[in-house]
């Protein structure tokens, strides 16, 4: 047994019981308490309320003018919020963590996050078509429903979930606080980095951090579908094994020259019939002897 550091990224020998998120009353509350934060932005981006008129003056304001020494630096750092980069991180670790502990739910549960969060935040993107700040047309206008597609943020939305995701998967309680932190932290940045940017409105980001814990707070209810299809997957992976096992065995372990079994029957020599005259009464008679190069010199 290895008794060094090293020794906890082996392979557990057994899948470890793991304790399923289940939909409590504070979740529930939670949840309820996020939905209403959730259409209350969106009602009053829709009636242009004072929330509105912030998003203007935050715009007019132009931060990235104001503090230009920053740009460069939050320029690498509102990557932290793109879906490709994120998602390809993410899912390496997690897919070291299903090897290592014998299950697929880690890949799973990040796969239902990032589904849900495609469907719910493209469908109000689409939806609302609202225009971003570099593209306004009219000063303290919403501007809705003009083909844009920044309300609410992705890039928001996409950090709370891609980076929350390992809170939510979190074994130990201990864990589970620290990387809610750092996932609050880095959602919190590339959400404010967007507004420094005038890439997002302040209204979208704060649409962007309710929707993506939205999606954190409804995984429990996809917890029956992704057992469902974990245990398809694994049944399907151990028909595959039985059926390459077969075939193995169907293959000779010797090679036939080394006595080892034949996968085809050996061709049978087959003699050719000595020529030899038949008589008229059916008893063969020997053939004539050609005559030697000695009687024929003598």
């Amino acid at each position: 047994m290895r008794t060094d550091i090293f020794a906890r990224l082996d392979r557990e020998p057994v899948p470890p019981k793991i304790e399923v998120p289940r939909m409590t009353r504070t979740r529930l509350a939670l949840f309820g308490g996020t939905s209403a934060f959730y259409f209350a932005v969106v009602v009053a981006v829709l009636l242009s309320t004072w929330l509105v008129t912030l998003d203007w003056k935050i715009m007019l304001f132009r931060p990235y003018q104001q503090w230009p020494e920053l740009h460069a630096f939050l320029d690498y750092y509102v990557v932290l919020g793109q879906r490709g980069p994120t998602a390809v991180m993410v899912a390496a670790w997690l897919g070291w963590r299903s090897w290592r502990q014998h299950t697929l739910r880690p890949l799973l549960s990040l796969g239902a996050a990032l589904l849900l969060l495609n469907v719910t935040v493209g469908a109000v993107k689409l939806g609302l078509g609202r225009l971003g700040p570099h593209y306004a047309t009219q000063v303290g206008s919403a501007e809705l429903f003009a083909g844009g597609d920044i309300f609410p943020s992705g890039h928001t939305a996409n950090a709370v979930v891609t980076w929350g995701i390992l809170a939510y998967l979190a074994t130990t309680p201990r864990a589970r606080r620290y990387l809610s932190a750092l996932s609050a932290v880095v959602a919190l940045g590339v959400g404010l980095t967007t507004v420094y940017l005038g890439t997002h409105w302040l209204s979208d980001v704060l649409l962007g951090w309710a929707a993506g814990l939205l999606i954190l707070l409804a995984l429990p209810w996809c917890e029956p579908v992704i057992a469902v299809v974990e245990a398809w997957v694994l049944d399907r992976r151990d028909r595959i094994r039985e059926r390459l096992r077969a075939r193995r065995r169907l293959v000779p372990s010797l090679p036939v020259a080394s006595g080892g079994p034949r996968l085809f029957p050996a061709p049978v020599d087959r003699e050719e019939p000595s020529r030899e005259a038949v008589g008229a009464a059916g008893h063969a008679r020997p053939a004539r002897s050609r005559p030697s190069s000695d009687r024929l010199t003598a």
